[in-house]
């Protein structure tokens, strides 16, 4: 059977960091392609929050931190590259379907040999620009003990009483431990 990423939100994060979050269990490619190396230094703050370390919403056309390795049909593949074809040719102008079509099946195909794991691996895509050109990075994450594998845990509320001035940041690279994997096209 084949893999493919698919969109994960562990906590509401997506949808206040990226303009637009993708849907969860929603077909994801990298959306390297939406980036114009000399525009990058210009990105708004969720612009290059999405550079950074966004996957791409074929359907939404919206940003996913993460990414879940999924076993996929041939037909749900299918649909993955019609919709971004739709997409391709709507919001980017494509010339033609047949075009659309062949670019998005080069991008799932690519989204699909990021998913050489086993399933339900969650992925983490880190992207830079270097020599004028965009790299991409991906880490699988992974829990840190046995005890942990039912699920992961990102993040834990707390309710904190009497000090409403409090500022937190959080640093999502540095999250859980982080086993890197680099592919790069």
């Amino acid at each position: 059977m084949l893999k493919l990423p698919r969109a994960i939100r562990l906590d509401p994060s997506d949808t206040f960091v990226f303009r637009r979050a993708a849907e969860p269990g929603e077909w994801l490619v990298t959306g390297s392609f939406l980036f114009d190396p000399a525009a990058i230094a210009g990105l708004d703050v969720k612009a290059r929050t999405a550079f950074r370390s966004g996957f791409l919403g074929v359907g939404s056309f919206g940003w996913s931190t993460l990414a879940v390795v999924t076993e996929a049909s041939e037909a749900e593949r299918d649909t993955a590259i019609a919709q971004l074809a739709d997409q391709l040719m709507e919001k980017l102008g494509a010339p033609d379907l047949a075009t659309a079509r062949a670019a998005a099946a080069e991008e799932v195909a690519f989204a699909a040999s990021l998913c050489d794991h086993p399933p339900q691996m969650l992925l983490a895509l880190h992207r830079t620009l270097e020599d004028g050109e965009i790299r991409e990075r991906f880490r699988t994450l992974t829990p840190r003990d046995a005890s942990q594998s039912e699920g992961f845990r990102a993040f834990e509320f707390l309710e904190v009483a009497g000090d409403d001035d409090v500022t937190e940041e959080v640093d999502l690279l540095r999250l859980g431990d982080l086993a890197q994997t680099d592919k790069t096209r």
